[in-house]
């Protein structure tokens, strides 16, 4: 190998390193931003669904993982007030005219919706995204409920003879939505003593 020859492959390999370093730095700092903001908006979205009851810890960090009836694992959150469980919170999900509708819902001890909020989905912009609540009060709706209120099979909306109204040109999104809260509630009942136990 020549001396240029030697001179730039040095070169190239400096320029390599330096680069492969610049994007590890750049991936490094991505990663903690992405993780800062999951760890934002999941307090966010706890402190929404979980505003019903009292607590004096960080739900975001009390937590249990479960499997719910399909098999999926959940990070269920707990709310707790001098040790007693409050209130819980967890993903749920539903499907919707444009596929997965992804959900969080606030329960309490009792077993009564606290609140649910909208987290991810791809439903038709000004149709079905009026589950999200900075586009109606549609989701605010389940605040209050249970399997008792309404009775388990009032749990649909009117137009498949059920209590919950569902929107114009778009019932498949509210049907998926109430289909999830009403599963939430059955996930909660199923679990209610493992969710609410001390410790």
């Amino acid at each position: 190998m020549t001396l240029p020859s030697l001179r730039h492959g040095l070169i190239l390999g400096a320029f390599c390193l330096g680069f492969g370093l610049v994007l590890a730095v750049i991936a490094q700092v991505t990663t903690d931003d992405i993780a800062a903001r999951a760890l934002e908006d999941r307090q966010n979205s706890l402190s929404q669904v979980l505003a019903g009851v009292p607590f004096d810890n960080n739900p975001a960090t009390d937590t249990v993982l479960m499997e719910n009836a399909d098999h999926k694992e959940i990070t269920v959150y707990r709310s707790r007030l001098k040790g007693e469980v409050t209130g819980v919170a967890y993903e749920i999900y539903g499907s919707g005219y444009a596929g997965e509708i992804k959900l969080m819902i606030g329960v309490d001890a009792a077993g009564q919706v606290l609140g649910v909020r909208a987290l991810a989905h791809h439903e038709t912009p000004g149709l079905g995204d009026k589950i999200e609540e900075k586009k109606g009060d549609w989701i605010l709706r389940f605040t209050g409920l249970s399997l008792a209120n309404p009775l388990p099979e009032r749990w649909k909306v009117k137009k498949d003879g059920g209590e919950f109204d569902q929107f114009a040109g778009a019932t498949i999104t509210p049907r998926g939505v109430v289909n999830a809260v009403r599963g939430g509630l059955e996930f909660f009942a199923a679990h209610k003593a493992r969710l609410t136990e001390g410790s």
